[in-house]
């Protein structure tokens, strides 16, 4: 009786054992995409269009934070792609980051799964394709990460919850404005703004009246920075690229290229139809598209003019950036308040100056960032240091400030060590509005203005309730600064979001290394990963 019991104990320990483990890992959700080309009219003019499962945009990933998404991607395109995850960190997983310092590009005919987990995640953000100026032609989607049942949210749940990936247009075909780039210019005006893929009037978002809605804004477009706001209508601020915000209400609300916000909006108005308005920022010729926001009981149809926005003003724009900060008292992804991180608590260790630049090599037009312009390697860095592939890259191939010197053509790469805190400026010299984002971090927006930063620009930062977030802006002839903790070990991809610029040379690749080279601070080389250049025909790993 003895060995039966024992027998029995035994089994039931393993039993307990197994149930634990597999209710311990995160759920999985699963998604297989077919990237096509296909005719699009967005403003009215038949266009070669990039769909995914034939959609455009592309599928929305509805998910929660910690889960897994296995997302394959086959390219039925006639040229190599790539899908990034604009926000998403990627912890220790830069191999899946999906840009082309980190993952050979899926070729024609072929596919690739990628496997992610918004890990620590909360909040609003998007994917796009990063290669070959594919973004102008679609290929890109909402990504919404909702918090944990466990986890309390600032605000009760919204009655409807909706996506608006807005940004400029044009009507020329992608591989026209590639076209003009590589010839060494600037691309022409943008022709037009799109809300969900569709011109003025074209998309219809239903609301009833009494009742609150989230709204969940990206700026997915190449070129402009622009301003929203519902006709009649106030929205309070809840997120911002996965930050709950101290609740302030806004009329409108300037969103910067790559940038995402969350606001609610109650339908407390007359039941009648309103206008939802985007218009472009700080550009002289001033492009707007509307939606229309329909109370299911509307009396009646849109009327009057669309509401007026903001234009050139820099001052309102500054302002209202140093007015969104950090709910302090609000849990994040996990159960413990935004304000019990004191970031203005740590000392920087190390600051990184970034000058953009737009100068002229080898008689085209290229931009830069301390002088160098980026050219790509010939096989993706992050393999290359993989493999300790020579000759691809070199540390310290682009300098912590600024050179004042000319332009020149580097595949540059900026060194790091793991879990230093560092402070970044961002410098803009230029008149025109800068949009700069990081990979696979976090940082803390702790200043900006106008003017040559200094030293002393440091007596003005907040360092207390400053929001963090993974894109910010620069303001003409103005600096940006924000600490970053170097969190995430691998090679990331710190570039402009205005596209043009990015194609021709504005981004570079901060490599965050941890000497342990332990699992427990990097993913190993996923099995499936896509080898070429000179990482061609190696092995990756065994199963």
């Amino acid at each position: 009786m003895g060995d039966y019991n024992r027998s029995l104990c035994w089994f039931m320990f393993v039993l307990i054992l197994c149930v634990t483990c597999i209710n311990g890992e995160d759920p999985y959700r699963f998604y297989t995409w077919n990237v096509t080309y296909g005719d699009i009219y967005p403003l009215g003019v038949k266009q070669q269009g990039i769909l995914i499962n034939g959609q455009f945009p592309g599928p929305q990933i509805d998910t929660v934070t910690n889960e897994n998404l296995i997302i394959s991607v086959f390219n039925s395109l006639d040229e190599p792609f790539l899908l990034s995850w604009n926000g998403v960190q990627q912890r220790r997983n830069s191999w899946q980051d999906g840009v082309y310092g980190t993952n050979c590009p899926i070729p024609p005919g072929k596919n690739f799964t990628y496997v992610l987990q918004v890990k620590d995640q909360i909040g609003t953000y998007f994917y796009f394709p990063s290669l070959a100026l594919h973004k102008a032609a679609g290929g890109f989607g909402g990504i919404k990460v909702a918090s944990r049942s466990v986890i309390p949210v600032p605000f009760p749940p919204p009655a409807g919850d909706y996506t608006i990936l807005a940004g400029d247009w044009f009507k020329q075909n992608h591989t026209n404005l590639r076209a003009i780039l590589d010839g060494g210019n600037d691309l022409p005006f943008p022709d037009g703004l799109l809300i969900n893929g569709r011109g003025s009037n074209g998309f219809t978002f239903t609301v009833d009246q009494g009742k609150t809605y989230r709204f969940r804004i990206s700026n997915v477009g190449l070129m402009s920075s622009i301003n929203f706001r519902i006709q009649g209508h106030k929205m309070l601020l809840v997120e911002v690229e996965g930050t709950h915000t101290l609740q302030n209400t806004y009329s409108s609300l300037d969103v910067h290229l790559g940038q995402s916000y969350s606001v609610l909006v109650t339908a407390d108005q007359p039941a009648q139809d309103y206008y939802i308005v985007v218009s472009t920022r700080f550009t002289s010729q001033v492009l707007s598209a509307t939606s229309i926001l329909h109370y299911s009981n509307s009396a009646g149809s849109v009327s009057g003019p669309p509401p007026a926005g903001p234009t050139t003003q820099i001052d309102w724009s500054l302002n209202q950036a140093r007015s969104i900060r950090q709910n302090l008292t609000a849990s994040g992804p996990r159960p413990n308040p935004q304000g019990s991180y004191h970031y203005g608590l740590i000392n920087t260790t190390r600051t990184i100056r970034l000058a953009n630049s737009a100068p002229v090599i080898n008689g085209k037009q290229r931009y830069a960032v301390n002088s160098v312009s980026f050219i790509p390697g010939d096989t993706p860095l992050k393999l290359a240091d993989y493999f300790k592939i020579s000759g691809v890259f070199s540390l310290g191939s682009i300098s912590d400030s600024p050179t004042g010197g000319g332009g020149y053509l580097q595949t540059s790469v900026m060194a790091a060590d793991f879990r230093s805190y560092i402070e970044i400026v961002f410098e803009n010299s230029e008149d025109t509005v800068q949009s700069w984002h990081i990979d696979g971090h976090i940082f803390f927006v702790v200043g900006m203005d106008g003017g040559q930063w200094t030293p002393a620009s440091r007596l003005s930062y907040n360092l207390r309730d400053t929001i963090s977030r993974c894109t910010t802006q620069v303001y003409p002839k103005s600096w940006t600064a924000v600490y970053m903790p170097l969190d995430n070990v691998g090679m990331w991809n710190i570039r402009s979001e205005n596209w043009a610029r990015q194609y021709l040379g504005q981004q570079f690749y901060l490599r965050v290394y941890s000497l342990a080279n332990s699992w427990r601070d990097e993913y190993p080389i996923p099995k499936n990963a896509l080898l070429c250049g000179r990482a061609a025909g190696r092995s990756t790993r065994p199963l």
